[in-house]
């Protein structure tokens, strides 16, 4: 199993169509800027640097599915240094979890939304305190910004039109070295209602920018 393979979405007709993640790219990020400017000032190569950042994390959700599904997960594709930090955010998982008992209904699932043509894979959708809730893993080293609810409610519209149904919708994060344990933050109905419309306009910019036809402005 290639664990830092990720998978190309097709709709019913066999096309690529983008990422979440693909269409929230056009939105400016400038904390980002002043991150890599502080780490080139540093002497760091700061994408390199995020690319080690994002397989911890990609290597920490890989942890958890396995977890959910009682699989034994393979680590051999990561680094000695990559799986202390992925264990470190894997613990205050569980550690949450003993306090939030959940009942898995699906992990990491690659699904599609035929009406807005994007794909996602949601983190976790399971049972949680009688409600039916979709959690959105994050590792990074501080905080919880807009994008990341803009992703989740990109995952909660896909998770909808898959058939399911969402009560709660949250981000858990699971930081980086930190000594906190998992920040969790719940979002509003309208709030995600509102980040699924800044998503589905990025969604059209993406689409703009490669030559395509805006879509979901005409579904509105």
């Amino acid at each position: 199993m290639r664990v830092k393979a990720h998978p190309k979405y097709q709709n019913a007709a066999g096309d690529v169509i983008p990422s979440v993640t693909a269409a929230l790219s056009e939105l400016n990020k400038p904390a980002l800027v002043s991150w890599a400017n502080k780490l080139g000032l540093r002497g760091i190569d700061s994408n390199r640097y995020r690319d080690a950042l994002a397989d911890v994390g990609t290597l920490t959700h890989y942890l958890i599915m396995c977890w959910l599904q009682e699989e034994i997960p393979d680590t051999s594709e990561f680094t000695e240094e990559q799986i202390v930090l992925a264990n470190e955010c894997f613990k205050k998982y569980v550690e949450w979890e003993q306090k939030n008992p959940v009942k898995c209904i699906f992990s990491e699932k690659p699904l599609i939304s035929e009406r807005y043509q994007y794909g996602g894979t949601p983190d976790l959708y399971a049972v949680c305190t009688s409600e039916l809730v979709l959690v959105d893993f994050k590792t990074s080293a501080s905080g919880i910004f807009p994008e990341m609810m803009y992703q989740l409610s990109a995952y909660r519209n896909l998770v909808c039109e898959a058939g399911y149904r969402v009560t709660k919708a949250m981000i858990l994060r699971l930081g980086r070295g930190s000594q906190e344990g998992a920040e969790e933050k719940t979002f509003t109905e309208y709030e995600l209602d509102n980040g699924f419309e800044i998503f589905t306009r990025c969604l059209d910019i993406y689409r703009l920018k490669r030559g395509g036809e805006p879509l979901c402005t005409r579904l509105v």
